[in-house]
């Protein structure tokens, strides 16, 4: 089932899929959801099965957002949006360690332009396992690869003042 872009209907099916993104961005979730649907109707994309997933997560329902990301691997296995997002939802659902392997497979993604999220979420993670050295690791990856992502600058600056607030107590 994987996406193919010189497939007919491939063309089509983005271009549904860019304006439903733009309705989901509008808070418009019915009509992101009926241009996602229309999307995959015309040809299944990881794309499409990727923010259908966002929609059930904003909806408050990850194991289906699970799912569809799960649908989106099928569609492009290559596409890295899915993995990071299989992880966030793990996190979200208290699942942390299960949610390492579909984070480091997106910091690895051949089609991925926002690797500073997985980054980022490994870093969670490893925080919320009190594994501090590496989540600082993993937070520093981040703010390497985008200097001014905030929630990573702050989570590293976090660890790195309460480590060295325990070096000096001592």
């Amino acid at each position: 089932m994987c996406s193919d872009p010189t497939q007919p209907g491939h063309a089509a099916a983005i271009e549904l899929w860019e304006q439903g993104y733009q309705r989901q961005m509008e808070n418009d979730l019915d009509g992101a959801e009926r241009l996602y649907q229309q999307s995959l109707e015309l040809h299944p994309t990881a794309e499409a099965w990727t923010f259908l997933g966002w929609i059930a997560s904003w909806r408050g329902d990850p194991e289906l957002a699970i799912e569809r990301c799960h649908k989106a691997i099928e569609a492009d296995p290559t596409f890295g949006n899915p993995y990071n997002d299989i992880g966030a939802y793990l996190i979200e659902l208290e699942r942390a360690e299960e949610a390492i392997p579909w984070l480091q497979r997106a910091t690895e993604a051949p089609r991925y332009q926002a690797r500073v999220y997985p980054w980022t979420n490994l870093g969670r993670v490893y925080e919320r396992l009190g594994r501090f050295k590496e989540a600082i690791e993993h937070y520093r990856k981040a703010v390497e690869l985008e200097p001014r992502y905030a929630p990573a600058l702050q989570a590293l600056d976090r660890l790195l003042s309460r480590r060295n607030g325990r070096v000096k107590a001592r």
